[in-house]
């Protein structure tokens, strides 16, 4: 049976699962424009239930906020689609879950809903652990299409999340 992921998906999803089994350690997340698939592609892997603590979609600018505690002055200011709202967003997954590292994305996937500022394909990544180690990428991916972003996404996510355990 073919999983539901790509195998580069899946393969980057069983080293994290190994590689955070091994050292003992967990993971969550907050998705916006992913809607689930980051938590999706971890929890595809056999004995992803040791590493992956809990998952946030956070699709609205009220669940941001009541789940993840984002400012909503940072939403006004700064947008769902930003640097500051990324941060909030893995912040609050980190501080409201059990994990020792939490990835957070917030982008537009298109077709619709871009900007001049805020293009389709753009996506805000965000990655912190307990300890205080943070990595934020901006990713212009383009108008590559809906499906293509998100994977795009996820692949991007988590390569983070996995070069963060290795810092």
């Amino acid at each position: 049976m073919m999983g539901l992921f790509p195998s580069d998906i899946l393969s980057a999803a069983e080293a994290i699962i190994r590689d955070f089994t091994a050292a003992g350690l967990m993971v969550s997340t907050a998705e916006s424009c992913t809607g689930g698939l980051i938590s999706g592609a971890l929890t595809e892997i056999s004995g992803s239930s040791a590493v992956v603590d809990r998952g946030f979609v956070t699709y609205t600018n009220s669940a941001k906020t009541e789940l993840l505690g984002v400012q909503e002055q940072t939403l006004l200011r700064f947008g769902a689609v930003s640097e500051e709202t990324a941060r909030q967003m893995v912040h609050g997954a980190l501080f409201r879950s059990r994990a020792d590292i939490a990835v957070a994305v917030t982008g537009i996937a298109g077709p619709g809903g871009g900007s001049a500022e805020k293009p389709v394909g753009l996506v805000h990544l965000t990655v912190k652990s307990r300890s205080g180690a943070l990595i934020h990428r901006k990713m212009l991916y383009g108008d590559i299409g809906r499906a293509e972003v998100r994977l795009a996404t996820v692949r991007t996510a988590l390569e983070m999340v996995r070069s963060l355990l290795t810092r």
